[in-house]
């Protein structure tokens, strides 16, 4: 089996367990014929359905095994996202599954918007925005549905919960990187 299928049937199988009440993925078999699955890794898993996010959750730092930051976040994006309502049993089957691999975060060290720019490469950097307890990210992924490097960062600040002047505090900014599987 190659990697994409592995990562995305455990992620369909952790969903299915959440609805069945079981553990259905034999996890010391997976961790056994690949070894990597058990280093820490950062991870996100994102479901669509009818090419519309449907949930979206993930972790920034490799805190755990691979392998149990994907199926919790595969049960987060299903049943905890707070902005969509739970997934249900009809839906499994309708919905695309993708799962992010994320590299460590590297801090970006700008001047200003315009020396920024340089330093963000887009559809390849995923970016998070940090300004006092506020916090964000957008994947490398959302750069498809806003390209322009103004909208992106417009929403990320959106998201974040900050005023769209906030760059004049210097927010930290992060980049990173990821390998997706769908």
């Amino acid at each position: 089996m190659n990697i994409s299928n592995m990562l995305l049937d455990i992620a369909r199988q952790a969903i299915k367990d959440e609805f069945d009440y079981k553990d259905g993925i034999d996890i010391e078999k997976i961790s056994k014929e690949n070894p990597w699955i058990n280093e820490n890794g950062a991870s996100f898993v994102t479901l669509t359905k009818n090419g519309t996010l449907r949930g979206c959750i993930g972790s920034l730092v490799a805190s755990r095994p691979l392998i149990e930051d994907i199926i919790s976040n595969a049960k987060n994006a299903s049943f905890r996202d707070p902005r969509f309502p739970k997934l249900t049993r009809e839906e499994l089957n309708t919905i695309n599954i993708e799962v992010s691999i994320l590299t460590p975060a590297q801090l970006v060290n700008y001047t200003d918007i315009e020396d920024l720019k340089s330093k963000i490469t887009p559809n390849v950097d995923g970016v998070i925005l940090k300004l006092y307890q506020n916090q964000a990210t957008f994947l490398p992924q959302v750069w498809e549905e806003l390209p322009e490097f103004e909208s992106f960062f417009a929403h990320l600040i959106n998201k974040a919960g900050l005023p769209l002047d906030c760059f004049k505090n210097h927010p930290q900014i992060y980049k990173y990187q990821v390998s997706k599987y769908k």
